[in-house]
């Protein structure tokens, strides 16, 4: 996740990429290189536990409560709702030291499926203005002391108000690792999502994530478009400074919002099965609706108020 790759570097590298805005209409790089992996936010402490105890929401998803280690010894101990792709990683208020364990701070994972395909990302980068993207290799202890290299991410910048996204790459050492639980590979140079998450999705409700939206301060945002554009998605601005992304079946809209109001405000989800009925759930101050039809869509509340 992002809290630790840029508190490994932060003390190294500083500065952020200059302001890029979302033209109308304009085409990103030729062939989809990132995709949605997964995003993460930090919500109000009420929600969090609310999420951590929810029955509905063990039966809805693979669900797990898990505490990570990566590069230098950073935890992490978040919520996951995992898909056969994509996941969500959910955070209350103060799980995350520092900044990023405040109201509103949110991240956005995006990786390739193809071995190699990071280092076009790179280059691509360099054309949408990011001169110097910045290279960093993430670890994973299995709890044996003993670091795995996991994937190589790139960021476009250290510094930032509330939000931040990275690209990412998995490692053929963490594949061979039996310890990772992953898949086989479909075909030559598979480095997919699906290779990394459990097929146990089947046996609940929540199929993928299909749209995130997200507020973010104007800045954040002017750091994260070249990053999608370098990764293939197509994106259009929208009204109110915000931009909407597409690609690879994954929708991500980002609203321009204060520091104060940034944060997850929707995510949308596919299921394994259409549902006759529609189902709500109060969350803490989260909302969760599943169905009619084959989707679900939670909702947040902005800043944590009800």
């Amino acid at each position: 996740m992002i809290v630790v790759l840029v508190v490994a570097l932060a003390t190294a590298i500083g500065g952020a990429v200059g302001t890029a805005q979302a033209q109308e209409g304009r085409v990103s790089s030729e062939r989809q290189l990132l995709f949605y992996n997964h995003s993460y936010g930090v919500l109000d402490r009420e929600t969090a536990d609310a999420i951590e105890h929810s029955d509905y929401l063990r039966d809805f998803a693979n669900f797990q409560v898990r505490t990570t280690t990566g590069a230098g010894g950073q935890t992490w101990t978040g919520r996951y709702l995992l898909g056969r792709e994509t996941y969500l990683e959910l955070f209350g208020v103060g799980d995350i030291a520092g900044p990023d364990g405040t109201l509103g701070s949110a991240g956005l994972g995006l990786s390739t499926e193809r071995d190699g395909d990071l280092a076009t990302v790179t280059e691509r980068l360099r054309s949408e203005g990011v001169a110097d993207p910045i290279e960093f290799l993430q670890t994973r202890d299995f709890g044996d002391g003993v670091p795995v290299p996991w994937f190589d991410a790139i960021l476009t910048a250290t510094e930032y108000d509330a939000f931040g996204a990275w690209a990412m790459e998995y490692r053929p050492e963490y594949f061979a690792d039996p310890r990772s639980n992953t898949e086989p590979e479909n075909f030559p140079g598979d480095v997919g999502r699906e290779r990394v998450l459990s097929d146990d999705y089947r046996t609940h409700l929540m199929r993928d994530v299909t749209s995130v939206r997200i507020a973010v301060t104007e800045g954040d945002l002017a750091d994260t478009v070249p990053l999608l554009r370098a990764g293939g998605f197509a994106v259009r601005s929208v009204t109110g400074g915000g931009v909407v992304a597409e690609g690879g079946g994954t929708v991500i809209r980002f609203d321009v919002a204060p520091r104060e109001r940034a944060g997850f405000q929707r995510v949308e989800m596919s299921l394994n099965r259409p549902l006759k009925e529609r189902h709500v759930e109060r969350i803490g101050h989260s909302t969760l609706t599943v169905g009619p039809g084959s989707r679900a869509v939670w909702t947040f509340a902005t800043d944590g108020t009800p």
